[in-house]
């Protein structure tokens, strides 16, 4: 045998041993194979179930934010569907209201019934107008006496105002209004200048 394998040399040892190890590796994978067919049908049942649950539990979730989101939907879309014709319906009321401006005080006192009672068809039908507006979730602006905000105020001019604090609204020319939680139309207005920096007015007011 030594003989056979001195004639053979270096390269029929290194074949046999390749040879052994490749038995092995197949002998392995074999019990391997054997241990994975015996496992107990109990378990092979809990995992499948698991895996089952796993994936319920995900598609109970998708489903859920599916459906909020699509309530979410639904419900703006009732909101805003008439903010074009809101904002529309603002021109008309700001023209009544430029109509009921243009008499002065004392014309209005000194007229006659006539004229009198045209004056209040007017502004029954501007708060009739922006009635109907509110039912429909338009809202106005709150904005004069209130902090600058620029999400909610458009400025036009500064006033010269020592007495409010910097960047209060102190004049509105043309009312703002919102619907739902969006801007319909920003209010314009003038703002102080000149006066405490708000910040410094809570200050004192706190320690008062």
């Amino acid at each position: 045998m030594t003989e056979e394998t001195n004639k053979n040399g270096p390269d029929a040892a290194a074949h046999e041993a390749h040879a052994t190890e490749a038995a092995e590796q197949q002998a392995a994978g074999a019990d391997e194979g054997a241990t994975e067919a015996q496992l107990d049908p109990v378990e092979a049942l809990q995992a499948e179930n698991a895996d089952l649950r796993d994936r319920f539990l995900r598609l109970a979730a998708e489903m859920d934010n599916l459906r909020r989101r699509t309530d979410r939907e639904i419900k703006d879309a009732k909101s805003y569907a008439v903010t074009s014709f809101a904002r529309d319906m603002l021109s008309v009321s700001d023209n009544l209201r430029r109509a009921i401006e243009t008499l002065p005080e004392e014309a209005r006192a000194a007229a006659d019934a006539t004229l009198t009672a045209l004056i209040e068809g007017v502004e029954m039908t501007e708060r009739g107008m922006l009635a109907t507006l509110e039912r429909h979730g338009v809202r106005k602006i709150d904005a004069e006496g209130q902090k600058f905000d620029p999400n909610f105020h458009q400025a036009m001019f500064e006033v010269p105002n020592p007495n409010v604090p910097n960047n209060t609204v102190v004049q509105v020319v043309q009312a703002g209004y919102a619907i739902g939680e969006r801007v319909l139309r920003p209010a314009m207005v003038g703002v102080a200048k000149g006066g405490p920096k708000a910040d410094a007015v809570a200050e004192d007011a706190a320690k008062a």
